[in-house]
């Protein structure tokens, strides 16, 4: 059960130290299914049940921002069958959820490659993020065949056929060139299941973010551990290179 959430702790939009933007590595999906002697999609099934109430949570809570890095583009390494089968899942969470989601003002958006998935992956997701557009609750990134190295170039490559020149490039303008152009910086990155790496994810964006690792498996990644992550954050001083 959740530790309850008043106005004076971590988990409350009322605490100064409540993060803005929160970005999540869920990991961890395999190794709960091996635990249980259960093929590697039922613990992928597990992971995408278990972001319906992280998102509901969060919601609650009234974070603003909130981006999942689900399929990176070193995914596609995975065996055929494991792939294809956790894109399914995938478009079949957005087709289930996106009017629940819209219902509770929630806007929707993709980071990453979209037309290199499938065309009805690719439908489900235009769906989902022309349907929830104008939602003014929170924003929900979804990342899914995204790599960090990949955004940059991504970036690169816009500025340059856009004629930009070089005098005039700076941070801000680079910024808007992202997949995440006009969402702000990450606040607090969370990974789970133990690994201690960012694994591509948001490289730019996460350049000052704090960092939480659990070693809670993500189909375990619960209200509770929300707190534990949320607690941490709060205890924290963020200086930016300052004094």
């Amino acid at each position: 059960m959740s530790a309850r959430v008043t106005a004076t702790s971590p988990a409350s939009k009322k605490n100064a130290r409540f993060p803005n933007h929160i970005a999540i590595i869920m990991d961890g999906n395999g190794r709960w299914a091996k635990k249980r002697g259960l093929p590697r999609l039922e613990g992928h099934r597990a992971g995408v049940e278990n972001l319906r109430s992280v998102i509901a949570y969060f919601n609650k809570l009234k974070l603003k921002y909130l981006t999942l890095y689900g399929f990176s583009t070193e995914n596609w390494k995975r065996p055929e069958e494991e792939i294809t089968g956790l894109l399914n899942l995938l478009e079949e969470e957005i087709d289930k959820e996106t009017l629940e989601l819209h219902k509770n003002g929630i806007k929707i958006r993709h980071l990453g490659r979209l037309d290199e998935l499938s065309p009805s992956l690719q439908q489900a997701t235009n769906k989902a993020l022309e349907l929830t557009k104008n939602n003014t609750g929170m924003t929900l990134s979804l990342a899914f065949n995204y790599g960090g190295r990949a955004e940059i170039l991504n970036a690169v490559r816009k500025v340059v056929a856009d004629g930009i020149r070089p005098e005039e490039i700076n941070e801000e303008l680079f910024t808007g060139y992202l997949y995440t152009a006009a969402l702000p910086e990450v606040d607090l990155v969370i990974r789970t299941a133990g690994e201690l790496r960012l694994s591509n994810f948001l490289i730019w964006q996460t350049a000052y973010s704090e960092y939480y690792f659990t070693k809670v498996l993500w189909p375990d990644f619960d209200e509770k551990e929300i707190d534990k992550a949320l607690l941490s954050y709060s205890q924290r001083q963020r200086r930016f290179g300052g004094l």
